[in-house]
């Protein structure tokens, strides 16, 4: 059974201990994973450096993740069964953004010579240790240069999403 993007933020949404983000956490759901991002409140440092802000970010999502780690097994073990795909987690505080565990998905792909040598350059140039990660560089570097225009994609795609599901039942 295909759930749906919104019954998987919701279940989240209801699932996570109240107190532990100070919103409702990003829940981003592909076809082999589901990413619950939380954002932590901000931390206020003796001092007004941007490295000592940094730093104290860091140890925010740090304790976070300590505290949470076995409740948040539970949880992405329960999702993990109801949902059928892993859960990786990861916190936001301040413009600190670290995700503690995520999958990396093999993904096979066909390319023309002059796609290969694109990717051949990189590895020359040591921009990327191999193909594999000149690929996911690249895809990278589109999705920063192109986010508006991904996240119209997106957005087209979850009109379409709500759509079929007010069509007829699988039959």
């Amino acid at each position: 059974m295909r759930r749906s993007q919104e019954e998987i933020r919701g279940w989240f949404a209801g699932r996570i201990p109240d107190g532990w983000f100070g919103a409702p956490p990003e829940v981003t759901v592909d076809r082999e994973e589901i990413l619950v991002v939380g954002t932590l409140p901000e931390v206020t440092v003796e001092g007004d450096s941007e490295e000592a802000r940094a730093a104290a970010r860091r140890g925010r999502i740090k304790q976070h993740r300590e505290d949470t780690r076995e409740a948040r097994m539970r949880i992405a073990d329960e999702a993990q069964a109801r949902f059928g795909k892993k859960v990786s987690w990861g916190a936001v505080c301040g413009d600190v953004r670290e995700n503690f565990t995520t999958l990396s998905m093999p993904i096979m792909t066909r390319l023309r010579q002059s796609d290969r040598q694109v990717l051949d350059t990189l590895v020359n140039a040591g921009v990327a240790r191999s193909r594999s990660h000149a690929l996911a560089w690249c895809v990278k570097l589109v999705g920063e240069k192109q986010g508006e225009w991904i996240e119209e994609l997106r957005e087209a795609l979850a009109a379409v999403e709500k759509v079929r599901a007010t069509g007829p039942a699988d039959v």
